[in-house]
């Protein structure tokens, strides 16, 4: 590990912040909230995860090996950072193998360490595959050792000429009864898989999603677990040619890898044969009961992508949020105030509308992606117990729902934390603000598990195929998880109703509800009525556009259900009112922005848009006085964190001097002569 990058210049240590010091203004912020964040926080998270999540945070505060130790991650290149990653990698590991960890618990060391590394694909994707997909025997065959990490695996699905489109795939996999082994091959460059997290230099074996061909006939991509590097040379096998792909935007630590298989055999125990089989004597195949069953692995992680948004929209408003309550900018020019010296105050940023326009949406969404994130887990987990029992009728709207809400999450998600960076001024810009590397490394969100905006056809198809049947029979039996149902069948009874006036609903919850409800059930009407006359490819927009409204009518719904039904939240009155708040001001912001739908569908008046648009405004003034309690609500470590902007202490102008100090540029002796003939600059001196 490299050595503690030193302070490379002395700061005269009498000089303090000009003004009221920024610690005092966030203890302000939180002695004028009538939230109390502990309270909110063990409501969203649970006594028990806190404390875990704090042991944690100190067991890793505490490894006197420096591998967990982030201050010099910003000043190192790629291979120094990937070699930081790995060594972190196996720290973690061998941490989690003797201290017995549940997945849960490597789920949050990784989470708080924030440092993607060679084996998280091993661990989010290799071993949930093995164990989601895989028979008794091949789960003792390859997830047990891959469990005690024996062997290291990754997922290799994507391929340079495909990604989103996996039934255009190219690797093939031909099964050969003679000898009962697969022949796996990649028949042209673009078959070559690409991107793969892990696979570049560390993985030795791979879940490899190949092209079935059995007696002729072709049945489709499907998995197959590939060795494909000697475990104790570490060289590649006969036949794989690997390598990785190059330095990316973000994910320094990541090895994402190439692969390129030439006619390379693997036994026939090796096709994961959960949900297929093919029969070893005579290559007969049998399929899943359900095909979808086969993508089981994406879905969870899909459903995972949504949980994931919450947090990542609570770290980037919780730096924001916190800075801009302690910067000042600009004196209040209606009412201008001094302090005891005559000097002129000025405005805390967060007090302006225009920066809360920007960071209250990232706050309120942050709760309703919690809210739906949970959803989303639980619906996951209760699929699961069905398709043990032979049941799949939640298995549809699950992915559907999984491949829609992806979209919005990881979309939505992307542009707030950019939105929040820009809201941090000058500052923002600097990485030691936590946000440039936690956008950067978020970004592929965007694409990977299926592109955003491709993916979204998979939910808008399930949407017209379920329209179209309750229409032609509004009394099918359907799972009773099934959401669709709920808003289509008012629709279909009354697609002239009308909303009543906002101003008397005795439920805002529920009004806002059934807008949105209408709204979808509005826009998978229209957008039905094209296809008669259109092409699929011809209506894209429509479809992205009504997959953007289910998922949104789901996230409302959610978020409402804990409003109204959750009994931990009634009994916290003042907590209950600012998620009240924080649901209004959702709901109005993304009405607004999506006006269009709302009233071409007729449900809302256009008197109505203009009250609703109206109340932004004051929304967003109720909700500023507890704005830093809410996301202190979020409970985010500061080791987490890692911003000079956001810490929990306010220490702001102090952090961003103590980065730039330890600067390596800062160590050059003598200073480069520019005006120097031989145009010489001298190396780093040693740190």
């Amino acid at each position: 590990m490299p050595a503690q990058f030193k302070k490379n210049i002395d700061i005269p240590a009498h000089l303090k912040p000009a003004g009221k010091h920024t610690s005092e203004l966030l203890k302000e912020e939180r002695a004028g909230a009538s939230v109390d964040s502990e309270k909110l926080k063990r409501y969203l998270y649970s006594e028990e995860y806190l404390q875990r999540q704090a042991k944690m945070v100190q067991l890793l505060e505490s490894d006197t090996s420096g591998v967990f130790d982030k201050t010099n991650r910003n000043y190192v290149g790629r291979a120094e950072f990937f070699t930081m990653a790995l060594e972190k990698d196996k720290k973690l590991n061998k941490m989690a193998v003797e201290g017995n960890w549940s997945t849960q618990d490597m789920t949050l060391a990784e989470w708080l360490i924030d440092q993607h590394g060679p084996t998280g694909l091993h661990k989010n994707m290799f071993l949930p595959t093995l164990y989601n997909q895989g028979t008794d025997e091949q789960r003792k065959l390859f997830w047990e050792p891959a469990s005690r990490y024996e062997i290291s695996g990754c997922y290799a699905q994507t391929e340079l000429g495909h990604g989103s489109n996996l039934a255009g795939i190219e690797t093939t996999a031909t099964y050969d009864p003679k000898t009962r082994e697969f022949v796996l091959h990649s028949p042209s460059l673009t078959a070559s898989k690409w991107w793969i997290g892990g696979l570049g230099r560390g993985a030795d074996h791979a879940v490899v999603m190949a092209q079935l061909y059995t007696n002729g006939e072709h049945y489709g991509p499907h998995p197959f677990v590939v060795p494909i590097r000697d475990i104790k040379t570490r060289e590649p096998l006969p036949g794989r040619t690997i390598g990785d792909i190059g330095p990316k935007v973000g994910l320094k630590g990541n090895d994402n890898g190439f692969l390129l298989l030439d006619n390379v055999r693997v036994p026939h125990v090796n096709f994961l044969a959960r949900f297929q089989q093919i029969d070893p004597a005579t290559g007969a195949y049998h399929k899943p009961k359900n095909e979808r069953l086969k993508y089981g692995t994406l879905t969870l992680i899909r459903a995972g992508i949504v949980e994931n948004a919450s947090k990542t929209l609570a770290r980037a408003a919780t730096v924001a949020i916190r800075y801009c309550a302690m910067r000042r900018q600009f004196a209040d020019k209606d009412e201008p105030q001094k302090d005891s010296n005559g000097r002129q105050i000025e405005l805390q940023v967060i007090d302006y509308p225009t920066v809360q326009t920007r960071l209250f949406p990232a706050l309120v969404r942050a709760f309703a992606f919690h809210f739906t994130g949970a959803e989303m887990r639980r619906l996951y987990w209760a699929s699961q117990d069905l398709v043990a029992k032979g049941d799949v009728s939640l298995v549809p709207e699950l992915h559907a729902a999984s491949c829609g809400l992806k979209s919005v999450a990881s979309l939505t998600t992307a542009d707030s934390i950019e939105v929040c960076r820009r809201a941090c001024g000058g500052h923002g810009y600097s990485l030691a603000s936590g946000l440039g590397t936690f956008y950067q490394d978020y970004l592929p969100t965007a694409t990977w598990e299926g592109d955003s905006y491709m993916i979204v056809q998979q939910c808008s198809r399930y949407l017209i195929k379920t329209y179209k049947q309750l229409k032609e029979n509004p009394n099918m039996q359907l799972n009773p998880e099934n959401a669709v149902k709920d808003y289509l069948l008012p629709y279909l009874r009354n697609p002239k109703a009308k909303a009543p006036p906002l101003s008397s609903a005795q439920d805002k919850a529920q009004w806002f509800l059934a807008a949105f409800g209408f709204r979808a059930a509005h826009v998978m009407d229209m957008t039905e009525k094209k296809l008669r006359n259109r092409k699929w490819n011809e209506s894209l927009i429509d479809l992205k556009r009504l997959s953007d409204a289910h998922c949104e009518y789901l996230l409302v719904r959610n978020f409402a259900r804990a409003l109204k039904q959750d009994d931990r939240l009634n009994a916290l009155p003042a907590e209950k009112r600012a998620l009240e708040l924080c649901f209004e001001l959702y709901s109005t912001y993304q009405l607004d922005i999506s006006a269009a739908d709302f009233l071409s569908s007729g449900y809302i008046s256009p008197e109505q848009y203009l009250e609703l648009q109206d109340s932004l405004t004051p929304l967003l003034a109720a909700v500023r006085p507890d704005a830093v309690a809410l996301v202190d609500a979020f409970g985010i470590p500061d080791y987490l964190l890692d911003s000079a902007l956001g810490a929990s202490d306010g220490m702001v102008y102090e952090r961003l001097f103590d980065y730039a100090v330890r600067e390596p540029l800062n160590a050059l002796k003598p200073n480069p002569n520019f005006r120097d003939p031989r145009n010489y600059v001298p190396p780093l001196a040693k740190l």
